[in-house]
């Protein structure tokens, strides 16, 4: 199948878009390479210190520099459902390797935030910068220098971008990434969203609430809801990241240990010293970030990877912006219905045909890249399969031909929606995201004046108070990576949700962001540049009509430009979101953090030998299509051309 002309079209512009950087990204670790097992360059007393406490037999192989060493790097602890399961795999994972004729070390493990606990409260703060901060992790893991290739176990919301955008770091290290698999399904997601509607309306109490929420969470592995955890399994296994049909394997079962095993052996065979060396600078490529993106679109995944996958293409020396999404979005199908965009969780989209079927849909419809690198060392099409036990051996079977049900997984010619339901939204407010896939038709436009709030709390006073009861766009300002590290607003979608029941014309317009939790009221989100930056968002007063027009692309602030460029950009006192609950430690990044467009990142792209003029902040990204109007034109991050 010939690819569609657009893919085609959003990948030569990216390709050249990013020649500059991806040149000096691969030239980078090319040279990090070398010529031998990294561990021979240590001195002895070096290499001493990284093999003491290992056991003679693994310390002999380390010794002689033969043998390949990998490395774990691990995301776990025992307060995320994920995660828990991930105490046990460092001990199969060692003696996969081992097994293989390697040694496996474990390097080092990194910070894993649950958003699900720190929602609504001001840890959520920290939640997007801990991103980063697990890159640096991981970087720290590795600078040992005493690593082959490594194995990556993370599964959840910003720790799984967090990993990538550490590994790209070491691309010369080939990379396999290790899940847990999603917890067995609870009560309905419908039941559970409509005891927190009611809990939001006052018509039933905290344990009622509690005893709700215990019987949606209640096991180890991930959430089953399609948010950002499961989209990021869903994007690493169509990047190739993943063995084939990884994903949605529950934790602590048979074919989970066979898999996490076979991902250790995979890990020394495509190391230097093994059969074929793939480097993971090389898998993560432009047609691999584009193939994630298509992804994304046609499982209606989490609008958080609009800043993740941007940072991870930065990483690898790749620029994409919103306007890649959007052209993409319009003629990627959607093809799955997965809580919150529909009724099924991830174990029921599992059974029904999962990851492999969505592959091999999009494939045969020519909506994404075949002739890329994975870690099997094949092509795309490979990947279009699941894994089963066969008297204890692990083995692949092609993906099922049709759906197991329709209302579920659908086939690319007979989608539930024709475009991804993913789409840019732009006009004098600035540039912003929303999600439609769970938006009905009808909903889609709304013309309303504008209540303008600076907390999530000021607008939940607001609806307790009574005051909401109306046709309004809520405006919620101050919640951008710059302000307090943009968190998620989730704990606003019930009250809301409420209110366009009860027939209100409803909306939510914010520099902040929503999360794959995103629900049925219209959210124009992520909002750049923020408030904080001078963005035009600031310049909203209450009564001001607000148009929010998903489908033609608009978000207006309908005020006369001559009064509107007379506005003064409001500002805020923020202090109370610089301290406590390890706030004030996050200060570096408040302060060189990146816009929403450029991933919200503390880093930049890697720097070729001759940076274009205007580009000497490591931060700043060349100028694309994207930021063409000079109303939203930025030579740096958080700085206004004027």
């Amino acid at each position: 199948m010939a690819l569609h002309p657009v893919l085609q079209a959003v990948t030569d512009q990216i390709v050249a878009r990013s020649r500059p950087y991806r040149n000096a990204y691969l030239a980078r670790i090319e040279a990090a390479r070398g010529n031998t097992v990294h561990r021979a360059a240590l001195a002895c007393t070096n290499l001493a210190h990284g093999f003491a406490a290992f056991p003679a037999n693994d310390k002999l192989k380390l010794k002689q520099l033969h043998n390949p060493s990998v490395a774990i790097v691990s995301a776990y602890n025992d307060m995320l459902s994920a995660h828990q399961p991930f105490e046990h795999f460092p001990p199969i994972i060692k003696d996969a390797v081992r097994e293989a004729g390697g040694v496996a070390q474990f390097a080092g493990g990194t910070p894993a935030m649950c958003d699900g606990v720190t929602q609504g409260q001001p840890g959520m703060e920290l939640s997007l910068f801990s991103r980063d901060t697990i890159a640096m992790a991981t970087a720290i893991a590795l600078s040992h220098n005493m690593f082959d290739a490594a194995v990556y176990l993370g599964i959840c919301d910003k720790i799984v971008p967090g990993l990538l955008i550490g590994a790209l770091h070491f691309g010369h290290l080939p990379a396999v990434f290790v899940p847990g698999g999603p917890m067995t399904t609870g009560i309905s997601n419908s039941e559970k969203a409509r005891v927190r509607q009611l809990y939001a309306q006052g018509k039933v109490g905290r344990e009622e609430l509690l005893e709700s929420e215990s019987a949606s969470y209640h096991a180890p592995g991930t959430c089953t809801f399609y948010g950002t955890a499961n989209s990021n399994q869903m994007l690493m296994e169509v990047m190739g990241l993943h063995l084939p049909g990884a994903a949605f394997i529950p934790p602590n079962t048979p074919l989970r240990k066979a898999l996490t095993a076979a991902a250790g052996k995979r890990a020394v065979e495509i190391s230097a010293q093994g059969q074929s060396y793939i480097p993971v600078g090389r898998v993560v490529d432009e047609k691999s970030i584009i193939n994630a993106v298509v992804a994304l679109l046609a499982t209606g995944g989490s609008t958080n990877h609009t800043l993740h996958w941007i940072a991870v293409a930065k990483a690898a020396g790749i620029v994409i912006d919103w306007n890649d999404f959007d052209k993409l979005s319009s003629v990627v199908p959607l093809l799955t219905r997965i809580y919150p965009n529909g009724e099924a969780d991830v174990n029921y989209f599992q059974a029904a045909g999962g990851p492999p079927f969505v592959i091999r849909e999009l494939l045969d419809a020519g909506l994404l890249h075949d002739d890329v690198t994975t870690v099997m060392g094949q092509g795309l099409r490979a990947h279009c399969v699941e894994p089963f036990l066969e008297d204890e051996a692990l083995v692949w079977r092609p993906a099922p031909q049709t759906s197991g049900d329709l209302g579920v997984l659908r086939p690319a010619g007979e989608p539930f929606s024709a475009d991804g339901g993913l789409r840019l939204v732009s006009g004098n407010l600035g540039r912003a995201i929303i999600k439609v896939s769970a938006v009905k038709p009808q909903h889609r436009v709304v013309e309303a004046p504008a209540l303008v709030f600076d907390s999530q709390e000021a607008l939940m006073d607001a609806y307790k108070a009574g005051k909401l009861d109306r046709d309004f766009v809520a405006v919620v300002r101050f919640q951008g990576p710059r302000a307090n590290g943009m968190p998620e607003l989730h704990a606003l979608t019930p009250a809301l949700t409420n209110l366009q029941d009860a027939g209100r014309h409803v909306a939510l317009v914010t520099d902040g962001r929503m999360s794959g939790a995103s629900g049925k009221v219209p959210a124009a989100i992520h909002v750049s540049p923020e408030v904080l930056a001078g963005g035009p968002l600031g310049r909203v007063r209450d009564g001001d009509m607000i148009r929010l027009d998903a489908e033609a692309g608009v978000l207006q602030a309908l005020v006369p430009k001559v009064e509107w460029q007379a506005r003064t950009v409001a500002t805020a006192d923020l202090s109370a979101s610089h301290v406590g609950m390890g706030r004030e430690l996050f200060a570096t990044f408040r302060n060189a953090v990146s816009e929403a467009e450029q991933g919200a990142a503390t880093f930049g792209l890697p720097l070729p030998l001759h940076m274009p003029e205007e580009t000497d902040n490591c931060l700043a990204v060349p100028q694309s299509e994207a930021y063409s109007d000079e109303d939203f034109l930025f030579s740096r991050p958080m700085e206004r051309k004027t």
